[in-house]
């Protein structure tokens, strides 16, 4: 994913997924942030040093087109786009993928599901990119 994924939900124990398009794909984390309010605005989180550790697994052929994750209470979507309609329709469109491959929802179930007990949130309006994020909480659907 050549933007950034800034989202305060990627903690200690969450999984994060994102698509890997070419051979030799790099992966960088960096700026950190300590404190950070969803809806990241001007660039100014307190930013801080990292230290982790990261296990890398490839999955083919998943077709998940935009990041995903995965904490302890909550399945995460994301979308990630300049403008801010479009990062949200890619955060839907995803948690509706998602539920499609766990259930037997039809789309249309999935995208009256997501209505009813999805949470959205805008991640960030910085660096020229919008980024919004689902919450499903664990539990609700499966």
């Amino acid at each position: 994913m050549a933007a950034t994924s800034t989202t305060r939900n990627c903690r200690p124990a969450a999984r994060f997924s994102c698509r890997c398009m070419c051979r030799g794909r790099d992966f960088s984390v960096g700026d950190g942030h300590g404190v950070q309010g969803d809806g990241e605005v001007c660039v100014s989180a307190l930013e801080m040093c990292l230290t982790g550790t990261f296990t890398f697994q490839l999955h083919k052929a998943t077709g998940q087109a935009m990041p995903r994750a995965e904490t302890p209470t909550h399945y995460v979507s994301m979308g990630i786009n300049e403008d801010l309609d479009q990062a949200m329709k890619q955060a839907l469109r995803e948690m509706i993928a998602f539920i499609c491959s766990r259930t037997n929802l039809a789309r249309e179930q999935a995208y009256a599901f997501c209505s009813l007990a999805v949470d959205f949130h805008v991640t960030q309006t910085v660096n020229g990119e919008k980024g919004v994020h689902g919450l499903l909480k664990k539990g609700l659907l499966f």
